[in-house]
């Protein structure tokens, strides 16, 4: 078969103690996953089911890269996040087995147009071109799941120059990660490659063209990024 151009390929991500390498298929993202960050943009949450939107995979870079302000906004923010990879395909998966499909984990960062959020949410528009744009998806290399261990309540914590802005537990979720998967599992048919990144705790924030930002989960390798100037 012979194509009229080349697309660029599929970004993969390294795996600690592995040469081979993660290919990244569907990006979910869960929204309002922590009450205070939802509290803090003005939501509440509701408990009844979470929500998702979806980043492509062209959207993804590597941790510690240099990237500039991205087009169409003014208020770019940073969302520290858990990212849960899928290694094991499945559909209507029972909570109680939702960790039997996870490769494993990585440290994220879910950056966010956030004045087009705003736009968006005020016309009751989809999100997507404050969510899914050019290097908005930054994230680490992976840790197997078996060499992380429990979830329980490891810290998450962004800083930006330096200064702490991000400080949480994933403890503080609204939905686990198996709940997650366990709801997800019943709108798709999951396949190994599809990425879940898990919502940001409180303390979002903006970010200017000359800004480091380092985020850490514990146990996982640490993401950053840099707004070059």
């Amino acid at each position: 078969m012979t194509f009229l151009f080349d697309l660029p390929p599929n970004p993969a991500l390294a795996v600690l103690g592995e040469e081979a390498r993660f290919p990244v298929g569907r990006i979910f993202c869960v929204g309002r996953n922590y009450a205070a960050h939802a509290a803090e943009m003005g939501n509440e949450v509701d408990r009844e089911a979470p929500f998702y939107f979806m980043k492509s995979a062209q959207a993804v870079i590597g941790t510690g890269e240099s990237v500039p302000y991205p087009l169409g906004t003014s208020d770019l923010h940073h969302e520290m996040e858990l990212v849960v990879a899928i290694g094991a395909s499945g559909v209507h998966i029972p909570r109680e087995n939702a960790l039997d499909h996870v490769f494993g984990y990585g440290a994220g960062l879910d950056m966010t147009r956030r004045d087009l959020q705003a736009a968006a949410k005020e016309k009751r528009r989809p999100w997507d071109t404050a969510k899914n744009f050019a290097a908005s998806a930054v994230l680490a290399p992976l840790c197997p799941a078996a060499s992380f261990g429990s979830l329980a309540d490891r810290r998450i914590t962004l800083s930006v120059n330096g200064e702490t802005r991000q400080d949480a537990s994933l403890s503080e979720m609204v939905w686990s990660v198996p709940e997650v998967i366990s709801h997800l599992s019943t709108l798709y048919h999951l396949q190994p490659g599809d990425l879940i990144m898990t919502g940001t705790p409180a303390g979002v924030g903006p970010v200017v063209a000359g800004d480091w930002i380092e985020g850490q989960i514990d146990g996982l390798p640490p993401v950053s990024l840099h707004i070059a100037p």
